[in-house]
């Protein structure tokens, strides 16, 4: 394995960086503050060519391989969260199953406008009492009179409810196979009769992406809105689930790297008892702790998305780097506050929202319970 980065990936971190640092990074604790989803910022990263990085050109793509898509996503990690979270789930959650399991027909349809940052697709998956336990999924789907009709819900939903967001992809229970349940992906667009989209507020994290909650009352939709067979919706729901891990670490591990930097940066600037309090050896040590955490879960979401590319099995190691990347992001968010000491719990400093930001890391997509659960599977336990 080539430990370093193509010309074309490096290219792609200084591109990412310098646009979050320029166009990101003055705007992020305002929107914050107000909780307000930014459509300039994401249709800048749509002109950047951000949205459906891997797809291929005749899809409105740019034809890149994984690793690249997610260095995208830790660069805008590493300074705000927020518009890392509206790239990665549009990606890997939106755009991800209609490029995978979709019909030449849906595909040429969908992707092309989902590709220039001017509309954005959800993943309906989650409802109030299916999380961790996706087979708990109680919204239905019953063909009548040769149409589907969806009636539930869906929670939690990323990128599901602005002005722009033209869709979903869904699952619904279809019937019952050998006594379980059987499920199916319908993909409702946003002006469908019976369909719902309501922005959810007032979130911890997160604050400037969009969360919403969809609702459908008798949705009718053709049986040319179903994503794959019928019956094939648990096995899409879970495969791109893997795809979103990788996602989901690529924040963990930029955002962690966001944190050590202002860590880094603070300590040094700051005294006590003379001298730099990077120079007490509590606060180096500390750094020295953050530093190697993040090299680890750099090289373990890289080998995973390196598998992936070489069209090789990865949804152990993409399990592995989901947990551990976001737990270290816990754990170095957590020491930076620290070494700000009281400044680290003031929203002057962009530390705290870092630290208010890392904590649905370890729930979404997958909580650090589910991973471990999903790695002692793989290992034999």
């Amino acid at each position: 394995m080539d430990y370093e980065l193509s010309d074309e990936q490096k290219m792609i971190r200084e591109t990412v960086r310098d646009f979050a640092e320029r166009e990101i990074k003055p705007l992020a604790k305002d929107l914050d503050e107000k909780g307000e989803f930014s459509y300039d910022l994401t249709k800048r990263m749509g002109e950047l060519g951000l949205f459906g990085m891997y797809l291929p050109e005749k899809y409105g793509g740019q034809g890149m391989d994984t690793l690249s898509y997610i260095i995208a996503v830790e660069e805008l990690a590493r300074v705000d969260s927020s518009q890392a979270a509206t790239l990665a789930a549009h990606n890997s959650l939106g755009i991800g199953p209609l490029y995978y399991y979709g019909t030449e027909e849906q595909k040429m349809k969908y992707l092309p406008r989902l590709c220039t940052g001017e509309a954005l697709w959800g993943f309906g998956l989650t409802e109030a009492n299916a999380g961790s336990d996706s087979r708990g999924t109680k919204t239905t789907g019953k063909m009548v009179d040769g149409e589907w009709v969806i009636k539930g819900s869906k929670i939690f939903i990323t990128n599901s409810a602005t002005d722009i967001s033209i869709g979903s992809t869904i699952q619904a229970v279809t019937g019952e196979k050998k006594g379980k349940k059987e499920f199916t992906c319908f993909l409702i667009e946003k002006d469908t009769p019976g369909f719902k989209q309501l922005a959810m507020h007032d979130k911890m994290m997160w604050r400037a992406s969009n969360t919403g909650e969809l609702y459908f009352d008798d949705c009718r939709v053709s049986d040319e809105n179903r994503l794959g067979e019928i019956g094939d919706g648990s096995h899409i729901m879970l495969r791109t689930l893997d795809n979103g891990r990788l996602s989901i670490g690529a924040m963990g591990l930029g955002l962690a790297q966001g944190a050590f930097e202002m860590a880094l940066s603070y300590a040094k600037e700051r005294k006590q008892f003379g001298k730099a309090i990077s120079k007490f050896q509590i606060n180096a040590f500390k750094l020295a702790d953050m530093a190697t955490k993040i090299e680890l879960a750099r090289n373990l979401l890289y080998k995973a998305c390196w598998l992936k590319d070489a069209g090789k099995i990865y949804a152990l190691e993409a399990a592995m780097s989901k947990l551990y990347c976001t737990e270290i992001a816990r754990e170095v968010t957590n020491e930076a506050v620290q070494i700000h000491g009281g400044y680290g719990l003031m929203k002057d400093y962009d530390i705290e929202r870092f630290y208010r930001d890392q904590r649905i890391l370890q729930i979404g997509e997958g909580t650090s319970e589910i991973q471990r659960l999903v790695i002692s599977r793989y290992i034999g336990c």
